[in-house]
């Protein structure tokens, strides 16, 4: 069998996806299958209309760089590019070979804009991605007031002036309008309450 059957029989087969794929992905898709022996005429099916090419269309130069690097050419997927009206698609090129030769691809296009302009607006209205931090939510106020010692760094045996910084920040987060924190503080920092109260007094007179 030569090779240009082979190709057409190749062609012949990858075929039926496009209508496939294309049922797949919806009305945002387009799937397109290129024949990379006719460079100028390379679109042997098309289902969709993201980038409003049809049957006979030449290829992008997208393909034009894939067919350029011969045999060492790689499948790019899922790369984002901007057509000259401003939509986005996201697109996949699979290479389809025979014998080793890069003769075409399957390509599938998908028109991004308005996921994109959706995201943007859901990102306006969450605010910007950024680390937040974490909160305890707990039935139990105790726990809360244990995630907030352990935050500021709370520990056994902190010295004198890395105590009194401990106590500071933890009354600046209100920990001590809990009736019983103060107990569970001076545990945390291994002291006993009065000392506790009396490193609070100084922190409050400062």
């Amino acid at each position: 069998m030569s090779t240009t059957v082979e190709a057409d029989d190749l062609f012949e087969s990858v075929r039926p996806l496009v209508a496939g794929l294309a049922a797949t992905y919806g009305p945002t898709a387009e799937i397109v299958l290129h024949d990379y022996r006719n460079p100028e005429a390379s679109v042997v099916a098309i289902s969709g209309a993201v980038t409003n090419r049809h049957v006979g269309g030449a290829m992008s130069e997208i393909g034009l760089g894939l067919l350029a690097a011969g045999p060492e050419a790689e499948d790019r997927l899922n790369y984002l590019t901007r057509l000259p009206d401003g939509r986005l698609v996201r697109s996949s090129t699979m290479l389809l070979r025979l014998r080793g030769q890069v003769v075409g691809a399957l390509c599938v296009n998908l028109d991004v804009t308005a996921l994109r302009q959706a995201a943007d607006t859901l990102t306006a209205m969450a605010g910007p991605l950024e680390p937040a931090p974490v909160t305890v939510f707990s039935d139990d106020v105790d726990q809360v007031v244990d995630a907030v010692i352990a935050e500021e760094g709370g520990c056994d045996r902190a010295d004198r002036a890395d105590r009194r910084r401990i106590i500071a920040a933890l009354d600046r987060r209100g920990v001590f309008a809990v009736q019983r924190s103060a107990a569970r503080v001076a545990e945390h920092l291994g002291i006993s309450r009065a000392t506790l109260y009396n490193d609070l007094a100084r922190v409050r007179a400062r």
